[in-house]
């Protein structure tokens, strides 16, 4: 249990701490405001032009830039209830395919006496047309201990391989429905969206290990190809902590200081910026650190860049990482509408990633489930297997 008067005593303990960040963090936000206005009176190719070579800026803008005067876009429609943004909601999903896949996973390392793991994936596929079923199914995939400790010489510890395994899965599964959309052009389809519940933009610091360098390879390998496919795939942060936009200010600033603001509180903190529901700022390029494999060779630009959406009337608005693609093919807008679309039916948060969730979700109780039919097994089978005393101590008193 947690003891409240310990934790009451640590926090007036570090209340100076929280205060002095809190100021920091305040005075940051006035001066990337008065940088964030400034740089909405330049164009792209001004900005570009401030920057010279600097390599590592975060982010560069895209020409939606230009001629706006501002680094947002407004939402038009202002409705008088939510009956009224369910309505709008409809008629932008009506006969959209839209999708999500998720993951779950398990490892039971400390309750048995060998290491075993499971990893579950749960999609929805939405056609929004009351003349075809929407699908909402999962897989199961169960990772033994010959999985979780042999054959890697790079020592990477068996829930790492899980976590591993999980997100290729759920990557699978969303390349496996951007292939299942192609050409939906000349079938004269509306356009379709799959819906990936986390960043794009995989990076890490050099040197890489390989661990780290399967994810990249598989992120980009899916970028690529949902612009063969010419089917969109979104990565929905809703609490994003990047600060990408803050680096770009930084540098047409000067300032060398890390700086100690997101880019989301930027944005929350500056009223004008995103005032309302359904606001989005303009299309940025990524130019993070530490992106190379994302990087297009002709034109120097990320394959993914990102917006801000306001998606909830509260709190601090969410990043959608996108592929550079969309935004060049003219759909982002119609992309946005979706999104803002998923939210509606969803209530501050897309419906797809939030169903997708709740099929792939391995409970506690599930974890039980789990053990009891593990050791089942492994007595039919007489194998040498069995669950801790401490996990069935466990169970009892929790």
């Amino acid at each position: 249990m947690l003891h409240k008067n310990l934790l009451l005593f640590e926090l007036a303990g570090k209340r100076d701490s929280f205060r002095d960040y809190s100021r920091t963090q305040a005075r940051d936000a006035e001066i990337y405001a008065e940088e964030l206005r400034r740089t909405a009176s330049l164009t792209a190719e001004e900005v570009m032009g401030k920057l010279g070579s600097d390599e590592e800026t975060g982010a560069l803008p895209s020409g939606e830039l230009n001629g706006i005067g501002s680094v947002a876009r407004a939402f038009g429609p202002v409705w008088r209830n939510h009956e009224d943004a369910r309505e709008w909601a409809s008629k932008v999903l009506s006969s959209r395919t839209t999708f999500a896949a998720d993951g779950s996973q398990i490892y039971v390392e400390k309750e048995t006496s060998l290491p075993v793991g499971a990893v579950q994936i749960g999609w929805f596929e939405n056609p929004h047309d009351p003349d075809v079923p929407f699908v909402k199914d999962a897989r199961l995939e169960l990772l033994t201990p010959v999985d979780l400790i042999s054959g890697d010489e790079t020592g990477a510890d068996p829930e790492s391989r899980i976590g591993e395994r999980r997100f290729h899965l759920e990557v699978k599964r969303i390349a496996e429905f951007l292939e299942s959309r192609r050409d939906w052009e000349s079938r004269g389809e509306r356009m379709p969206l799959a819906f990936f519940d986390g960043t794009l933009l995989v990076s890490f610091s050099l040197p890489q290990t390989r661990l780290q360098k399967s994810f990249i390879d598989a992120m980009v390998t899916l970028v690529r190809l949902s612009e063969d496919t010419r089917v969109p795939v979104v990565g929905y942060i809703d609490r994003s902590l990047s600060r990408d936009l803050v680096n770009l200010l930084c540098s047409l600033a000067g300032i060398d200081e890390a700086p100690s603001i997101t880019d989301a509180a930027l944005l929350t903190s500056i009223p004008d910026v995103l005032p309302g529901w359904g606001d989005r700022t303009i299309f940025f390029h990524s130019n993070r650190s530490g992106m190379g494999a994302f990087r297009d060779e002709g034109t120097g630009l990320s394959s993914v860049g990102f917006c801000y959406i306001r998606t909830s009337s509260s709190g601090p608005p969410a990043r959608l990482d996108i592929p550079r693609w969309v935004s060049e093919a003219e759909l982002l807008d119609e992309l946005a509408d979706v999104v803002r679309a998923e939210c509606v039916i969803g209530i501050g948060y897309p419906y797809p990633i939030e169903t997708a969730d709740q099929t792939a979700l391995i409970s506690s109780r599930d974890r039980h489930i789990f053990l009891k039919a593990l050791q089942e097994f492994a007595v039919r089978e007489e194998l040498n297997f069995t669950v801790t005393r401490k996990d069935a101590s466990k169970s009892r008193r929790r």
